[in-house]
């Protein structure tokens, strides 16, 4: 049986039988609906509105849910039969407590009986993706930004920076700005995504709203972030600053193979937006972002962590460098700080 890739990220999770050059074959939302435990619903049922997100700003909070939804992904979602379960690995975010990621290996191991764990920095993994082992990731997700310089496949985590930015804050400031420009409008968050596009957009009530400078003004947010009410350097040179950290014997190296990762990057007109940011930035070394190898799936930006860890996938689980059941039973969850780096 393949492994399982899965990598959870503040609004999607990934997860799939690794396969490098395939895309996830289930991309799903995280968000979830409580409901009672005979499974009933109705108008008048107090579990009707209650929303559960298990994944906030990039890390699990909900660990009840998080079961739930990973029991769906494998058994339901991947075919995978109860005593027969096989080997999985799973993507870390940057900055990942050391008790999260015990807690995640307790899970698979004592609850879902797997053969074999491994996780790895996804940082790591989307240089993976694009063929690399040097370089520096600009992670922009649902719910933060990550930026990690990585040296032969390390992340120097003493110049790498975490943010609390991300798409959902996007999200919101087109929704104040649609609202000011659409003063009658009832527009709600769920709606805006999908206005990004056109000039006009149809709610689903029938409201018809205009949409203009709000296209440009919420994805320039990165690039100018007291657009968002912040007094803080842009997207571009916050790379430049963390990769100033390390040696500068790697600078260049770093610099010149700048990957762009995450689901907010994929906006229209980012990368292009980032290339003239660059041609500005401080640096005498400009930044210049790797392009993926053109036999690697569409939309590389949205799961590169997830085909960098089928990638590794590869490698770890039949060279024996993974967690065994073994392993696990003789050391505890502390052994994922000694086989998984």
């Amino acid at each position: 049986m393949e492994a399982v890739v899965v990598d959870i990220g503040s609004k999607l999770l990934k997860a799939g039988p690794a396969v490098p050059d395939q895309a996830p074959a289930l991309i799903i939302p995280n968000q979830m609906k409580r409901i009672p435990e005979d499974g009933s619903m109705n108008d008048s049922s107090p579990f009707e509105d209650i929303i559960v997100e298990p994944v906030m700003r990039g890390f699990i909070k909900d660990w009840d849910a998080m079961e739930d939804l990973l029991h769906h992904i494998l058994y339901t979602g991947l075919g995978w039969e109860i005593g027969n379960e096989g080997q999985i690995l799973f993507t870390d975010p940057l900055c990942t407590p050391k008790a999260a990621r015990e807690q995640l290996v307790q899970l698979m191991f004592e609850t879902f009986n797997i053969s074999g764990f491994y996780a790895s920095e996804q940082a790591v993994l989307s240089l993976y993706a694009v063929g690399r082992i040097s370089g520096c990731t600009v992670d922009i997700g649902h719910g933060k930004i990550d930026i990690a310089p990585v040296i032969e496949g390390a992340v120097q985590h003493i110049a790498s920076r975490r943010f609390e930015i991300g798409g959902i804050d996007l999200t919101k400031l087109l929704a104040e700005e649609l609202g000011k420009s659409n003063p009658l409008g009832n527009i709600k968050m769920s709606d805006i995504k999908r206005s990004c596009q056109t000039e006009q957009h149809t709610l689903p009530d029938g409201q018809v709203i205009a949409i203009g400078r709000e296209r440009y003004t919420v994805g320039e947010a990165l690039f100018q972030p007291s657009i968002l009410g912040l007094e803080a350097h842009g997207i571009v040179e916050q790379l430049v600053r963390c990769i100033s950290i390390v040696s500068s014997d790697n600078h260049r190296q770093l610099l010149e193979n700048t990957v762009l990762c995450g689901g907010t990057a994929s906006m229209t007109g980012f990368e292009e937006r980032f290339h003239k940011e660059a041609g500005l930035c401080s640096s005498a070394v400009r930044p210049a972002l790797i392009k993926p190898p053109e036999y690697m799936p569409e939309n590389l930006t949205n799961y590169s962590a997830w085909v960098g860890g089928a990638i590794l996938a590869k490698v770890v689980f039949p060279q024996n460098q993974h967690v065994t059941k073994g392993d696990y039973d003789e050391n505890g969850p502390s052994v994922v700080h000694r086989k998984c780096f």
